[in-house]
């Protein structure tokens, strides 16, 4: 099956997440799960091979975040950062989504960052970039940084902010995309992160527990 077999599938389910997107960025994410298979055959970007799987599990499941993520950033031009991108899920999607916000997917793997760079150019997505680093190594300069640092199923809630902490600037955010509430890793978190929300998401066709950790550094003690 072709993912544009899939069209009315995935049309179905953005009506059910009330995102009303283009026909061209449509086209672009049947497009871009395209782009995931044939690079799977030699790359191995993700284990879930199944068009339909594909579908639900990775596209549909990236676009319940992004009605949480426009209601935080208010649709305006923001710089977000995909930890553990991957395959660039959610990064590919957000920028395809929401070509108002520039979007970096970083991995360790060099194949995945080139595979980002690939979707790219092949998509015309101007605002995205794959980088090929450990988050680690990804510091806030002065008037730099990111205002959101997300990721989708990367580590626990310890290592995530602790790694991609460097990368925040001032006010930013964490988005942690999880599976059910991370309750042992929330607990597990030290003073200095504060969850400000636990969002439950409801994925089209998907019968999952999802949710969103909203996270950010805590104030200081004065």
């Amino acid at each position: 099956m072709s993912a544009a077999a899939l069209k009315p599938a995935l049309e179905a389910g953005l009506n059910q997440l009330g995102l009303a997107l283009s026909a061209a960025q449509i086209d672009q994410l049947l497009a871009y799960q395209d782009l995931i298979a044939k690079w799977n055959k030699v790359y191995n970007l993700t284990a879930v091979r199944d068009p339909q799987e594909m579908l639900t599990h990775h596209l549909l499941d990236s676009l319940a975040a992004i009605p949480p993520l426009l209601r935080h950033t208010g649709g305006q031009s923001v710089k977000l950062l995909d930890v553990g991108s991957g395959g660039g899920l959610p990064g590919v999607v957000i920028a395809i989504t929401c070509p108002q916000i520039q979007v970096h997917c970083v991995d360790t793997v060099l194949k995945k960052a080139t595979f980002i760079q690939q979707v790219a150019a092949s998509l015309k997505l101007p605002s995205l970039r794959g980088i090929h680093a450990r988050v680690e190594s990804l510091k806030a300069e002065e008037g730099s940084g990111y205002d959101v640092v997300c990721s989708r199923a990367f580590a626990s809630l310890v290592d995530f902010t602790t790694w991609s902490r460097s990368a925040l600037k001032p006010g930013a955010v964490w988005m942690a995309m999880k599976g059910k509430h991370p309750a042992d890793e929330l607990s597990a978190l030290p003073a200095d992160v504060s969850v400000f929300h636990v969002e439950q998401l409801t994925v089209p066709g998907l019968e999952a527990e999802r949710c969103i950790v909203w996270l950010r550094p805590a104030a200081s003690p004065v």
